[in-house]
């Protein structure tokens, strides 16, 4: 954590703040002093202790795009200017294989994995506070997946390698805004019921491997997932906006990797892997 985050005037919107990493966020914040804003979408004691902590909540349905317009509309009369915007949103569902599963679903999934996000940045954009010490931020989540075929999970993977490739074309057409999405890892949340959910017939192997993961310690703590977010929150635009970032596997918060990444436009961007091959 940067030294001048300890306490500061920042506004952020946390879309999905009852989620677990969301609620951490807005706990987090909060009690830096940040004026912190968001949305749920089931209530929960969570939710309620949220709103106590002084984080004013508004009601969202990702599935819905009318849903998402209004509660946009109310985010804009609650918070006329924000810093940063964390869009949280998630599902894995679902689970099975693309050839089974029903479409309707499938489609639903990428309203919510995707098209969801799109539209609150859509939406919210134009609140964006310009001409601060530092640049506003948008943040979004990958996923599992993104870097390999993994099966029974196609409508999540799809979105989240939308969701990356979305950050750098907003980053190349909005030069005064930053955009990054970061995989925070196998982090214990409710995404995983999905998984156990579906149990073995659904989601194949990946089944063992989840209850494996949230068994055992090797799983990426909340501390450390927010850490990162908030390492790239603080960093220049040249070193983090228009790339994903992994918390478990890349050396986030190193001067070498900062220095790197402002000499490599390309580096943690969508790329085919060997673009550069000849043969001999």
């Amino acid at each position: 954590m940067h030294p001048d985050m300890a306490a500061d005037n920042r506004i952020a919107i946390v879309i999905s703040a009852s989620s677990d990493i969301g609620t951490a966020m807005c706990r987090r914040w909060r009690d830096r002093g940040w004026r912190v804003f968001g949305t749920y979408r089931t209530p929960s004691p969570e939710v309620d202790a949220l709103q106590s902590a002084g984080v004013k909540l508004v009601y969202l349905d990702a599935s819905s795009a009318e849903s998402t317009r209004q509660a946009c509309a109310k985010l804009r009369r609650l918070c006329p200017q924000w810093d940063v915007l964390v869009n949280g949103v998630g599902t894995q569902q679902p689970v099975g294989a693309f050839a089974e599963v029903g479409f309707d679903a499938w489609d639903e999934s990428l309203r919510v994995n995707f098209t969801s996000q799109i539209q609150v940045i859509h939406e919210l954009l134009g609140s964006r506070r310009i001409g601060g010490d530092r640049q506003p931020i948008v943040l979004l989540f990958a996923g599992g997946g993104t870097n390999s075929a993994t099966q029974n999970y196609s409508a999540y993977t799809v979105s989240k390698i939308g969701l990356i490739k979305i950050c750098e074309l907003l980053d190349a057409e909005i030069p005064d805004t930053r955009f990054v999405i970061v995989g925070p890892g196998w982090v214990k949340t409710k995404i995983h019921e999905a998984t156990l959910k579906a149990g073995p017939e659904g989601a194949g192997s990946n089944y063992e491997r989840t209850l494996a993961k949230l068994s055992g310690d090797e799983c990426t703590p909340m501390d450390r997932a927010l850490d990162c977010c908030d390492w790239i929150i603080d960093a220049p635009r040249a070193v983090v906006s228009g790339r994903n970032f992994s918390v478990a596997f890349d050396p986030w918060g190193k001067d070498a990797l900062a220095e790197k990444l402002s000499q490599t436009p390309d580096m943690y961007k969508l790329r085919r892997l060997g673009n550069d091959w000849t043969p001999d």
